[in-house]
């Protein structure tokens, strides 16, 4: 299956010796994975072990095998509990855990998270309270994940989730950061302090960079509220006039009027589109209908800029596909893109679900 930057899972065994200590350990090491029946990819499972090995020799420290151990041991079991919600639509919600429960802001939350769920996504926020109790009062238990961060100071999580076997504890939080990028389809963002910019920027860093899948983004604030347009100003004004930001990156994001809308954006987002893949050089963008010749035609003129070589086609999914069997009737566009402009990408999507359909 794929990651959460759309590139291809698996890899071909790498001949013995590549990676490994000497050939009587690779013999040992294939056999223990054999013996233990670990059948799917166990080449990928032979390489984790054989690291594993290498650290012994590297001499690390007590603190850095600690590290790696623990970070490791976190999302392989943040990945057992996900798995078996792999086939629901994610939004995550961040905020401030300090907006009391009574608060405007709150209030916007918990309604967003119940219509979202109404729609059969699931709710995924860092456990806490504040804005993210109240999406998890939102959507409920049932359609619910917490995914906590162990601090110094006493934190415990909301009432929703806390007892839940979807409230994962992380004492890191880059742990906790890749589980909320790699699991979500779409991230709403309330107001919040630095943990909550801090989330906010590096969701748009990734997709900017093309570090991870392109997802909606809505920004939600009390009836009335300024505080996206405060934050909005600072990038039109400051980071734009620089330089440091591009047009085609105000694509990402959309700061949302009122709750349907934020809802709207999310739901049209996959109106047409379903999902991308890498296939080497080639963006492979899956489709739930076919489109128009017309419209495919209209997509090669408007984003003849994006393309590096050829045009965009209309076709079926790719050989390489064959490992995601559930999607393998969609219809696919497939093109050759420069990879220096995730804005315009995002742009396309957007032009994709415009569009009409055969």
């Amino acid at each position: 299956m794929e990651d959460f930057t759309g590139t291809i899972q698996g890899q071909p065994r790498k001949p013995s010796g590549l990676w490994t200590l000497e050939a009587p350990f690779d013999k040992r090491v294939r056999e223990l994975v054999k013996d233990w029946g670990a059948t799917k990819t166990p080449e990928l499972i032979e390489e984790l072990i054989v690291t594993a090995l290498k650290m012994a020799r590297d001499e690390m420290s007590v603190a850095d095998l600690k590290l790696m151990n623990r970070s490791l041991k976190e999302m392989r079991y943040a990945a057992k509990i996900f798995a078996p919600y792999a086939h629901f639509r994610k939004v995550v919600v961040f905020g401030s855990a300090r907006i009391p429960p009574d608060a405007p802001e709150s209030k916007v939350a918990e309604e967003f998270a119940h219509k979202m769920a109404a729609q059969k996504y699931m709710i995924i926020t860092g456990g806490g309270e504040g804005i993210m109790g109240a999406a998890q009062k939102g959507a409920g238990r049932e359609q619910s994940f917490g995914l906590n961060i162990r601090l110094p100071f006493e934190q415990h999580a909301n009432e929703v989730i806390e007892g839940d076997q979807k409230l994962i504890n992380f004492n890191y939080f880059f742990d906790r950061k890749l589980n909320f990028v790699k699991e979500s389809h779409a991230f709403a963002l309330f107001p919040g302090g630095f943990g909550t910019m801090d989330e906010t920027f590096e969701v748009l860093t990734l997709m900017q960079t093309g570090k991870s899948r392109i997802i909606p983004v809505v920004m939600l604030d009390r009836p009335g509220g300024n505080y996206w347009q405060t934050w909005m100003k600072f990038l039109t004004e400051y980071l734009r006039k620089l330089g440091l930001v591009s047009d085609e990156d105000f694509s990402f994001f959309k700061i949302a009027p009122d709750i349907d809308a934020a809802v709207h954006e999310i739901l049209q987002f996959y109106k047409v589109y379903h999902s991308t893949r890498w296939v080497g050089e080639q963006l492979v963008i899956r489709i739930c209908r076919r489109l128009s010749s017309a419209d495919v035609a209209q997509l090669n003129k408007d984003f003849s800029d994006l393309l590096r070589e050829g045009e965009i086609i209309q076709g079926s999914a790719l050989r390489p596909e064959k490992n995601e069997p559930q999607i393998w009737e969609l219809p696919r566009l497939i093109l050759t893109p420069h990879r220096n402009n995730f804005g315009r990408m995002r742009q396309l999507i957007d032009a994709i679900n415009a569009s009409s359909v055969v």
